[in-house]
């Protein structure tokens, strides 16, 4: 339960020390998530290396991530769940539209590096051709159109129905089932038989690796890493997003006002799934654990890394420079 519920506004000139230690962790937070999806951002745009179908989507992802942490972050901070959920003014509706816009976002962006993985791993001979730059630039741009339906969608219907009790059936319908179902719950499922299928062919390709070349086992070796890496993305998303929709979902049918306190604090830990992904290619991924290092070293300021052929980048920083 998060000790203080107070939106920033509402607070009074000598607030309390539990308060003021609460929104300080949550601005850090925010800096923290705009500071590591920039990192993102900035290695995939920088370095010719990093521009592959994967990392394009991994990109969009982070713009999404940043988005929280300018827009979400300090919206929720200002206007809690708590109080959104009493008085549906302009601001938290606002709130709610860029949480549902922006989580949504997340999950289909997830959902396609899914479907790229599984071609990467399960049909190695027909990702180029399946998986183009075109067909990313399709999955980027239904993911954003979808996710901006979606969030506008769920509160479009509220917006003229101030004085509606909380019985709507349009409200109750569509924030109770066609929200939740669409936004997470089909999407996980389908990620989740998706990554089933990659492991099951990873673990047949491990079984058989050593008949294969060893340019063939590295190559292999390298796309179960990154499916690896992908699939931890995904399981974070779930440990920080699920409690949230299962309990949302719950005081939506039950009415219990006593879940509400949970709920906010679930809410929390759902925006904090913005700030992780970074570290989560930062700790996998050498790629982009380089590509940091160089960036927050200042070196990409003198030194053109962009033509640099891929063992070179790798190997860049444990040869001192």
């Amino acid at each position: 339960m998060l000790p203080c519920r107070t939106p920033l506004y509402k607070l009074t000139t000598t607030p309390s020390a539990i308060c003021v230690m609460l929104y300080s962790f949550l601005t850090l937070l925010s800096v923290v998530t705009v500071c590591g999806n920039l990192l993102v951002i900035i290695s995939v745009f920088y370095f010719k290396q990093l521009h592959t179908p994967t990392n394009f989507l991994i990109l969009s992802l982070a713009v999404a991530d940043l988005l929280v942490g300018i827009l979400v972050f300090p919206l929720s901070m200002a206007f809690s769940l708590s109080i959104c959920l009493h008085y549906r003014g302009l601001f938290c509706k606002i709130r709610d539209t860029f949480v549902i816009l922006f989580s949504t976002c997340s999950i289909i962006h997830l959902s396609c590096i899914s479907v790229d993985r599984y071609y990467a791993v399960c049909h190695p001979l027909t990702y180029k051709s399946k998986i183009s730059r075109h067909v990313v630039v399709i999955m980027i741009t239904v993911s954003w159109g979808a996710s901006v339906l979606i969030g506008f969608g769920m509160i479009i219907p509220g917006l003229g129905n101030e004085q509606c009790d909380e019985t709507c059936f349009i409200d109750v319908l569509i924030a109770n089932t066609v929200g939740p179902i669409f936004s997470f719950y089909l999407p996980v499922v389908i990620m989740l038989c998706i990554y089933l299928k990659i492991f099951l062919v990873a673990q047949k390709q491990a079984r058989s690796i050593q008949t294969q070349m060893k340019c063939g086992a590295t190559v292999s070796k390298m796309e179960r890493k990154a499916t690896k890496t992908l699939a931890t993305v995904l399981g974070v998303f779930l440990f920080c997003w699920a409690p949230f929709f299962i309990c949302f979902t719950f005081l939506l049918y039950s009415n219990n006002s006593g879940l509400v306190p949970v709920i906010e604090t679930f809410n929390w830990l759902a925006l904090t799934n913005s700030t992780l992904n970074p570290f989560i290619y930062a700790f996998f991924y050498s790629w982009f654990k380089t590509a940091f290092k160089l960036i927050m070293s200042g070196k990409i300021f003198y030194c053109d890394f962009t033509v640099l052929d891929s063992v070179l980048f790798l190997e860049l920083l444990g040869h001192g420079g």
